[in-house]
């Protein structure tokens, strides 16, 4: 068996990296995109929560959204108490749930498109009370008496999630996810508009967010900023005349 010369070695090398390039070219490339939908849709449970407190400016009523009890409306005016919101991050991509700061009620949308104000997560089971007993009213038997009453809803149900949707005109818009295609709105009056009828391109679904009236955060707190003032220096230095422009003789 003669041995292989260098030019047949290098054309085996070359037919092999061929080969080798043609299967890669054929194999499809991964969706990144899908993988972030699919972990876009899904609970966060591991990672620290981003939480973050500003006021959603209504673009239609002119008002800022404000969470009153159980009442959801756009009829606040800027650094009412019930305007300012606590937003927290659910997932690694935009889904935020979004928390009165006063009443301490997410924002959440029933399954008739209603804006709703519910409790802060806890989801606790409660028990159901007793009444005194009297002779005319004996003790029920244990197979009829209920135990438990129904959990409380809880900001953590994905109806008090919503997916933030930045638009081309830099304001603001959240649709559910819960139910896709329904977002919140409110009308002129700042009256909750149904969710069913709302669209992503209309003014009522437009918000802007807005930093709440009081004292500002670092480092736009004044008292922080004089930490950070430049000084200038009172005589040049050797490159600052270089660098200067030179004087036009009279």
């Amino acid at each position: 068996m003669q041995p292989l010369s260098l030019q047949n070695l290098s054309i085996c090398f070359q037919l092999l990296m061929f080969s080798c390039q043609t299967q890669g070219e054929n194999q499809p490339s991964p969706n990144f995109n899908q993988y972030v939908r699919d972990q876009g849709a899904v609970s966060d449970q591991l990672s620290r929560r981003q939480i973050r407190e500003y006021q959603l400016y209504s673009r239609t009523s002119g008002k800022h959204v404000q969470v009153n009890g159980k009442r959801i409306s756009a009829t606040a005016e800027d650094g009412n108490k019930f305007a300012k919101l606590i937003v927290e991050t659910d997932t690694f991509g935009s889904r935020v749930r979004i928390k009165g700061a006063e009443s301490e009620k997410y924002i959440c949308m029933s399954k008739r498109g209603k804006l709703v104000g519910k409790v802060s997560p806890g989801g606790e089971v409660a028990a159901c009370p007793r009444s005194p007993l009297s002779p005319s009213h004996p003790r029920p038997s244990r197979s009829s008496r209920p135990l438990f009453s129904l959990a409380q809803p809880n900001g953590k149900s994905k109806d008090c999630v919503f997916t933030e949707i930045v638009l081309e005109n830099n304001y603001t818009a959240f649709q559910n996810a819960r139910y896709e295609g329904w977002y919140m709105a409110f009308t002129r009056k700042g009256r909750p508009r149904k969710a069913s009828r709302s669209r992503q391109n209309q003014r009522e679904a437009h918000f802007i967010k807005r930093l709440y009236r009081g004292q500002l955060p670092f480092p736009n707190n004044a008292e922080r900023q004089k930490q950070f003032e430049f000084v200038g220096s009172s005589s040049p230095t050797r490159r600052t005349r270089r660098t200067r422009a030179p004087r036009a003789r009279t």
